[in-house]
Protein backbone atom coordinates (compact mmCIF):
# COMPACT_ATOMS: atom_id res chain seq x y z
CA UNK A 1 0.00 0.00 0.00
CA UNK A 2 1.33 3.41 -0.99
CA UNK A 3 2.33 5.57 1.96
CA UNK A 4 0.21 8.71 2.44
CA UNK A 5 2.45 11.75 2.51
CA UNK A 6 0.82 14.92 3.76
CA UNK A 7 1.88 18.53 3.39
CA UNK A 8 0.39 21.19 5.69
CA UNK A 9 0.62 24.75 4.38
CA UNK A 10 0.09 27.55 6.89
CA UNK A 11 -1.68 30.33 5.00
CA UNK A 12 -3.85 32.13 7.55
CA UNK A 13 -1.51 34.93 8.60
CA UNK A 14 -1.27 38.46 7.29
CA UNK A 15 2.05 39.75 5.95
CA UNK A 16 2.36 42.87 8.09
CA UNK A 17 5.76 43.93 6.72
CA UNK A 18 4.67 43.07 3.21
CA UNK A 19 1.51 45.12 3.63
CA UNK A 20 -1.15 42.57 2.72
CA UNK A 21 -2.00 38.92 2.28
CA UNK A 22 1.24 37.91 0.59
CA UNK A 23 0.22 34.25 0.58
CA UNK A 24 -1.99 34.95 -2.45
CA UNK A 25 0.24 37.51 -4.18
CA UNK A 26 0.89 36.37 -7.80
CA UNK A 27 4.57 35.63 -8.45
CA UNK A 28 4.55 33.32 -11.49
CA UNK A 29 4.15 34.21 -15.18
CA UNK A 30 0.53 33.01 -15.19
CA UNK A 31 -0.50 34.37 -11.81
CA UNK A 32 0.83 31.46 -9.76
CA UNK A 33 1.30 32.07 -6.04
CA UNK A 34 4.22 30.75 -4.00
CA UNK A 35 2.18 27.85 -2.62
CA UNK A 36 1.49 26.61 -6.16
CA UNK A 37 5.20 25.93 -6.56
CA UNK A 38 5.31 24.29 -3.14
CA UNK A 39 2.54 21.89 -4.15
CA UNK A 40 4.26 21.24 -7.48
CA UNK A 41 7.51 20.30 -5.73
CA UNK A 42 5.62 18.22 -3.15
CA UNK A 43 3.78 16.20 -5.80
CA UNK A 44 7.06 15.47 -7.60
CA UNK A 45 8.51 14.29 -4.25
CA UNK A 46 5.63 11.83 -3.75
CA UNK A 47 3.24 13.77 -1.51
CA UNK A 48 -0.37 12.66 -1.85
CA UNK A 49 -2.33 15.11 0.32
CA UNK A 50 -2.14 18.83 1.04
CA UNK A 51 -3.94 20.70 3.82
CA UNK A 52 -4.23 24.48 3.60
CA UNK A 53 -4.71 26.21 6.95
CA UNK A 54 -6.56 29.41 6.08
CA UNK A 55 -9.10 31.87 7.36
CA UNK A 56 -12.58 30.64 6.57
CA UNK A 57 -13.49 33.81 4.68
CA UNK A 58 -10.77 32.97 2.13
CA UNK A 59 -12.10 29.49 1.32
CA UNK A 60 -13.99 30.41 -1.85
CA UNK A 61 -11.01 32.31 -3.24
CA UNK A 62 -8.65 29.40 -2.58
CA UNK A 63 -10.97 26.87 -4.17
CA UNK A 64 -11.73 28.93 -7.26
CA UNK A 65 -8.37 30.54 -7.96
CA UNK A 66 -5.71 28.33 -6.38
CA UNK A 67 -6.39 24.69 -5.58
CA UNK A 68 -8.63 24.08 -8.61
CA UNK A 69 -5.43 23.88 -10.67
CA UNK A 70 -4.20 20.70 -9.03
CA UNK A 71 -7.08 19.12 -7.14
CA UNK A 72 -7.00 16.23 -9.65
CA UNK A 73 -3.30 15.60 -8.91
CA UNK A 74 -3.27 15.65 -5.10
CA UNK A 75 -5.92 15.38 -2.39
CA UNK A 76 -6.75 18.89 -1.17
CA UNK A 77 -8.25 19.66 2.25
CA UNK A 78 -8.80 22.86 4.22
CA UNK A 79 -8.57 23.70 7.91
CA UNK A 80 -9.62 27.00 9.43
CA UNK A 81 -7.69 28.93 12.05
CA UNK A 82 -10.44 30.38 14.23
CA UNK A 83 -11.11 31.30 17.85
CA UNK A 84 -13.23 28.20 18.49
CA UNK A 85 -10.56 26.37 20.51
CA UNK A 86 -10.27 29.17 23.06
CA UNK A 87 -11.65 28.08 26.48
CA UNK A 88 -14.68 29.99 27.75
CA UNK A 89 -12.75 31.42 30.72
CA UNK A 90 -10.21 33.14 28.42
CA UNK A 91 -10.85 36.75 27.43
CA UNK A 92 -9.76 37.79 23.93
CA UNK A 93 -9.53 41.58 23.39
CA UNK A 94 -12.46 42.68 21.25
CA UNK A 95 -10.27 44.49 18.72
CA UNK A 96 -7.69 41.74 18.34
CA UNK A 97 -7.42 40.49 14.74
CA UNK A 98 -4.09 38.66 14.99
CA UNK A 99 -4.47 34.90 15.39
CA UNK A 100 -2.77 32.93 18.16
CA UNK A 101 0.36 31.82 16.34
CA UNK A 102 1.82 28.93 14.39
CA UNK A 103 1.17 26.34 17.10
CA UNK A 104 -2.53 27.26 17.04
CA UNK A 105 -2.56 27.20 13.23
CA UNK A 106 -1.14 23.69 13.16
CA UNK A 107 -3.51 22.48 15.87
CA UNK A 108 -6.46 23.56 13.72
CA UNK A 109 -5.85 20.67 11.32
CA UNK A 110 -5.41 17.93 13.94
CA UNK A 111 -8.63 16.15 12.94
CA UNK A 112 -7.48 15.88 9.33
CA UNK A 113 -4.17 14.14 10.07
CA UNK A 114 -3.43 10.66 11.39
CA UNK A 115 -0.06 10.23 9.70
CA UNK A 116 3.38 11.90 9.84
CA UNK A 117 3.46 15.08 7.78
CA UNK A 118 5.52 18.00 6.55
CA UNK A 119 4.61 21.58 7.47
CA UNK A 120 5.60 24.78 5.68
CA UNK A 121 4.78 28.48 5.44
CA UNK A 122 2.67 29.54 2.46
CA UNK A 123 4.90 32.54 1.79
CA UNK A 124 8.25 30.72 1.57
CA UNK A 125 9.62 29.15 -1.61
CA UNK A 126 11.74 26.25 -0.36
CA UNK A 127 12.81 24.53 -3.59
CA UNK A 128 12.57 20.90 -4.68
CA UNK A 129 15.37 19.56 -2.48
CA UNK A 130 13.50 20.33 0.74
CA UNK A 131 10.50 18.20 -0.27
CA UNK A 132 12.72 15.34 -1.38
CA UNK A 133 14.49 15.39 1.98
CA UNK A 134 11.13 15.44 3.78
CA UNK A 135 9.72 12.62 1.67
CA UNK A 136 12.72 10.41 2.38
CA UNK A 137 12.50 11.10 6.11
CA UNK A 138 8.80 10.17 6.12
CA UNK A 139 9.67 6.84 4.51
CA UNK A 140 12.64 6.01 6.73
CA UNK A 141 11.82 7.29 10.22
CA UNK A 142 8.94 5.78 12.16
CA UNK A 143 9.77 6.94 15.68
CA UNK A 144 6.74 8.98 16.87
CA UNK A 145 8.88 11.52 18.72
CA UNK A 146 11.63 12.11 16.14
CA UNK A 147 10.99 15.13 13.95
CA UNK A 148 12.99 16.87 11.23
CA UNK A 149 13.82 20.48 10.39
CA UNK A 150 14.98 21.36 6.88
CA UNK A 151 17.25 24.39 7.31
CA UNK A 152 19.10 26.93 5.17
CA UNK A 153 22.28 28.96 5.65
CA UNK A 154 21.35 32.51 6.53
CA UNK A 155 22.91 34.02 3.41
CA UNK A 156 20.27 32.16 1.37
CA UNK A 157 17.43 33.18 3.69
CA UNK A 158 17.82 36.92 4.09
CA UNK A 159 16.11 39.95 2.61
CA UNK A 160 18.07 42.73 0.96
CA UNK A 161 15.48 45.21 2.24
CA UNK A 162 15.44 44.87 6.01
CA UNK A 163 15.17 42.71 9.08
CA UNK A 164 13.86 39.14 8.95
CA UNK A 165 12.59 36.72 11.58
CA UNK A 166 14.34 33.35 11.56
CA UNK A 167 14.88 30.44 13.91
CA UNK A 168 18.58 30.26 14.77
CA UNK A 169 19.45 26.61 15.34
CA UNK A 170 22.29 24.99 17.27
CA UNK A 171 23.12 21.59 15.83
CA UNK A 172 25.18 18.76 17.33
CA UNK A 173 25.73 15.36 15.71
CA UNK A 174 22.93 16.00 13.23
CA UNK A 175 20.29 16.99 15.80
CA UNK A 176 19.04 20.39 16.91
CA UNK A 177 19.93 21.14 20.52
CA UNK A 178 18.32 24.57 20.62
CA UNK A 179 16.28 26.88 18.45
CA UNK A 180 15.69 30.58 19.12
CA UNK A 181 13.31 32.84 17.24
CA UNK A 182 15.41 35.87 16.33
CA UNK A 183 15.19 39.09 14.41
CA UNK A 184 18.25 39.13 12.16
CA UNK A 185 19.77 42.19 10.53
CA UNK A 186 23.09 43.63 9.43
CA UNK A 187 24.83 46.31 11.46
CA UNK A 188 28.33 47.68 10.90
CA UNK A 189 29.12 44.85 8.47
CA UNK A 190 28.11 42.25 11.04
CA UNK A 191 25.09 39.97 11.09
CA UNK A 192 23.17 40.43 14.35
CA UNK A 193 20.64 37.91 15.67
CA UNK A 194 18.43 39.43 18.37
CA UNK A 195 16.43 36.96 20.45
CA UNK A 196 12.78 38.00 20.16
CA UNK A 197 12.05 37.11 23.79
CA UNK A 198 15.17 37.98 25.75
CA UNK A 199 16.43 40.72 23.36
CA UNK A 200 19.90 39.22 23.72
CA UNK A 201 22.04 40.04 20.68
CA UNK A 202 24.77 37.94 19.18
CA UNK A 203 26.86 37.98 16.02
CA UNK A 204 26.30 35.09 13.63
CA UNK A 205 28.09 33.99 10.49
CA UNK A 206 26.44 34.15 7.09
CA UNK A 207 26.64 30.34 7.02
CA UNK A 208 24.61 30.01 10.24
CA UNK A 209 21.83 27.46 9.74
CA UNK A 210 18.39 28.94 10.26
CA UNK A 211 14.92 27.47 10.35
CA UNK A 212 12.19 28.70 8.02
CA UNK A 213 9.42 26.52 9.46
CA UNK A 214 9.94 23.58 7.12
CA UNK A 215 9.32 20.82 9.63
CA UNK A 216 8.49 17.13 9.31
CA UNK A 217 6.38 16.20 12.32
CA UNK A 218 4.46 13.29 13.76
CA UNK A 219 0.90 13.30 15.17
CA UNK A 220 2.46 13.33 18.66
CA UNK A 221 3.06 17.07 18.18
CA UNK A 222 -0.63 17.82 18.72
CA UNK A 223 -0.64 16.64 22.34
CA UNK A 224 2.52 18.62 23.02
CA UNK A 225 0.87 21.77 21.65
CA UNK A 226 -2.24 21.20 23.75
CA UNK A 227 -0.10 20.82 26.86
CA UNK A 228 1.56 24.17 26.10
CA UNK A 229 -1.78 25.86 25.59
CA UNK A 230 -2.81 24.86 29.12
CA UNK A 231 -0.03 27.13 30.35
CA UNK A 232 -0.64 29.77 27.68
CA UNK A 233 -4.25 30.24 28.79
CA UNK A 234 -3.12 31.18 32.30
CA UNK A 235 -1.64 34.47 31.10
CA UNK A 236 -3.58 37.54 29.96
CA UNK A 237 -4.25 37.51 26.23
CA UNK A 238 -3.09 40.82 24.79
CA UNK A 239 -3.39 42.29 21.32
CA UNK A 240 -0.42 40.35 20.00
CA UNK A 241 0.87 37.50 22.22
CA UNK A 242 0.87 34.07 20.57
CA UNK A 243 2.12 30.51 20.91
CA UNK A 244 4.91 29.89 18.44
CA UNK A 245 5.52 26.33 17.27
CA UNK A 246 9.29 26.68 17.55
CA UNK A 247 8.90 27.54 21.25
CA UNK A 248 6.93 24.34 21.76
CA UNK A 249 9.59 22.33 19.95
CA UNK A 250 12.37 24.05 21.88
CA UNK A 251 10.86 23.11 25.24
CA UNK A 252 10.49 19.44 24.39
CA UNK A 253 13.96 19.26 22.88
CA UNK A 254 15.35 20.52 26.18
CA UNK A 255 13.18 18.06 28.11
CA UNK A 256 14.50 15.31 25.84
CA UNK A 257 10.95 14.24 25.00
CA UNK A 258 11.58 14.68 21.29
CA UNK A 259 14.54 14.40 18.94
CA UNK A 260 14.77 17.06 16.26
CA UNK A 261 16.92 15.96 13.36
CA UNK A 262 18.52 18.64 11.19
CA UNK A 263 18.96 18.59 7.43
CA UNK A 264 20.24 21.28 5.09
CA UNK A 265 18.41 21.93 1.84
CA UNK A 266 20.34 21.96 -1.42
CA UNK A 267 17.81 24.31 -3.02
CA UNK A 268 17.78 28.08 -2.96
CA UNK A 269 15.17 29.61 -0.70
CA UNK A 270 13.14 32.51 -2.04
CA UNK A 271 10.85 34.72 -0.02
CA UNK A 272 8.90 37.95 0.10
CA UNK A 273 9.18 39.77 3.41
CA UNK A 274 8.82 43.28 2.04
CA UNK A 275 7.09 44.70 -1.05
CA UNK A 276 10.54 45.49 -2.42
CA UNK A 277 11.44 41.77 -2.35
CA UNK A 278 8.74 40.94 -4.89
CA UNK A 279 10.58 42.05 -8.04
CA UNK A 280 13.74 40.19 -6.96
CA UNK A 281 11.68 37.08 -6.25
CA UNK A 282 10.07 37.17 -9.70
CA UNK A 283 13.43 37.69 -11.39
CA UNK A 284 14.96 34.67 -9.64
CA UNK A 285 11.87 32.55 -10.32
CA UNK A 286 11.99 33.44 -14.02
CA UNK A 287 15.60 32.28 -14.14
CA UNK A 288 14.54 28.91 -12.71
CA UNK A 289 11.80 28.69 -15.34
CA UNK A 290 14.27 29.56 -18.10
CA UNK A 291 16.57 26.78 -16.86
CA UNK A 292 13.68 24.32 -17.06
CA UNK A 293 13.47 23.73 -13.30
CA UNK A 294 9.79 24.71 -13.45
CA UNK A 295 7.42 24.79 -16.42
CA UNK A 296 6.20 28.18 -17.61
CA UNK A 297 2.71 27.10 -16.73
CA UNK A 298 2.31 24.79 -13.74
Amino acid sequence: MKMEKTLVILAAGMGTRFGGLKQIEPVGPNGEIIADYSVYDAIKAGFTKVIFVIKEENLTYFKEHITSKYQDKIKVLFAFQTWQNVPSFVHIPAKREKMLGTADALLSCEKLINEPFAMINADDFYGASAYQIASKFLEENSDPYTYLSVNYPFYLAKSEHGKVNRGVVNIKDGYIENIDECTIYEEENKIIAENKKTKERKVILKEQEVSLNFFVLKPSIFNLIKEEFKEFWQQPITMDNELILTDVLKKYIRNKQIKFKAASSLSNWLGVTYKEDLSIFKEKLNKLIEKGVYPREL
